[in-house]
């Protein structure tokens, strides 16, 4: 039958489970996005070597072992693949079934971080230490959540043809779905996870054909959320700090704005080709915090140079197009607006994090997807790719 958005809005075939048949499945193989997973995986093996380079010599962190984080990494990549895999497997719409579970859990999970459970690392009261050096950011899952969430309520309508656009009131309830997680991750606080969320809402509310009304309101609410928060000091000092240190760089260098002008020193001494793997003085001499996860950017830029730290955000960039082209071609708004939210994330992320390297955007404590080393956003990035493939894979039944 026609659709609302002029195009033809096809049957579609009831999801089949069982990974032998997914796989005996040549068609869907044929139909996976290759450039973008080669694009993914290359970041993932890219940041492996990133990673050990800035933590081999780390003792205080490795335990005395050179190989620790790097195989860390490769295994939290094998995870990250495998469970892209699973949400393949299982399919978009099935996921869009589970929402209502899957909220109650990132509820559950966030909430746990504000008990006893939770524990600050970085600076951020964000993660549940689980034992033997593994631990969890639920954040990280609120993302996809809030994406597959806001997209079943808003797709909902207009994929049965009942109407054009979302109304008001179903907009009204999407964002209701949103702003709760939202504001347990701020009372963390975890500042970087709400900016990210914030984005991808607008992704996904620009994508829906929501009212223009809506999308300025929520730009003006969180233009007044942000002063509020400010006012009434619910920022930790750190986070001020942060703010202060790229307002004026030049501000305490050896302070508050020791991050930046080192990991502008790191990568300013790479010049074109860089120092070579594992032989970069700032990455060596440690002279750059956290360079294993928000700034790890920052040992590309030293040690493979402007060549290598391109590269990088060519291949961020293919994973973008090849998103981009999934979110324009599928033929059902629920799969448009789950890719447009995992675009709006990715592109903010990546942005930020290597903006923050550079000194255009302030230090917000985020990773550089597939890059920095972290379970949790490993693991929840390739559940997202996952989530494109399992839209690109789809197959209409003939009408």
């Amino acid at each position: 039958m026609a659709g609302p958005h002029g195009f033809s809005v096809p049957r579609y075939a009831p999801e089949r489970g069982g990974l032998a048949k997914l796989l005996a499945r040549d068609s869907t193989i044929r139909r996976l996005d290759w450039p973008m997973l080669a694009s993914a995986l290359t970041l993932s093996l890219l940041g492996s070597l990133l990673v050990w380079s800035a933590t081999r010599n780390r003792t205080e962190l490795n335990h005395g072992d050179p190989y620790y984080f790097f195989l860390r990494h490769l295994l939290n990549t094998g995870i990250g693949l495998a469970l892209m895999v699973g949400t393949v497997w299982l399919g978009h719409r099935t996921l869009r079934g589970a929402v209502p579970v899957l909220y109650g859990i990132s509820l559950v999970l966030v909430a746990l971080v504000l008990t006893p459970l939770g524990a600050t690392i970085n600076g951020a009261h964000a993660w549940i230490v689980l034992g033997g050096g593994f631990s969890l950011q639920p954040s990280e899952f609120v993302k996809i959540t809030i994406i597959v969430g806001m997209a079943m309520l808003l797709a909902t309508q207009v994929d049965a043809g009942d109407q054009l656009h979302p109304d008001h009131r179903t907009v009204a309830r999407a964002l209701g779905l949103a702003v709760l997680p939202m504001i347990i991750v701020m009372l963390m606080p975890d500042l970087g996870s709400v900016m990210v969320m914030v984005v991808i809402v607008l992704g996904v509310l620009l994508a829906s054909g929501a009212s223009n009304r809506w999308i300025f309101g929520l730009i003006g609410a969180g233009v007044g959320g942000a002063v509020l928060v400010t006012v009434l000091g619910l920022l930790d000092e750190y986070q001020i700090n942060r703010f202060a240190a790229f307002a004026n760089p030049e501000l305490d260098p050896a302070g508050v704005g020791y991050n930046t002008n080192q990991a502008r020193i790191a990568i300013g001494s790479g010049g074109l080709l860089g120092t070579g793997l594992f032989r970069g003085s700032q990455t060596t001499g440690q002279f750059v915090p956290e360079q294993q996860t928000d700034f790890v950017f920052t040992v590309a830029g030293e040690e493979l140079g402007f060549v290598g730290a391109g590269l990088i955000i060519v291949l961020l960039g293919v994973v973008l197009w090849r998103a981009c082209r999934i979110a324009r071609e599928t033929t059902e708004l629920y799969g448009t607006i789950v890719a447009a939210g995992i675009i709006a994330w990715f592109a903010f992320q990546s942005f930020e994090n290597i903006g923050m390297t550079l000194g255009i955007m302030p230090v917000a404590g985020l990773p550089l997807p597939f890059v920095s080393y972290g379970g949790s956003s490993m693991f929840a990035v390739w559940v997202a790719v996952g989530l494109l493939q399992s839209i690109k894979v789809q197959r209409p039944m003939s009408a």
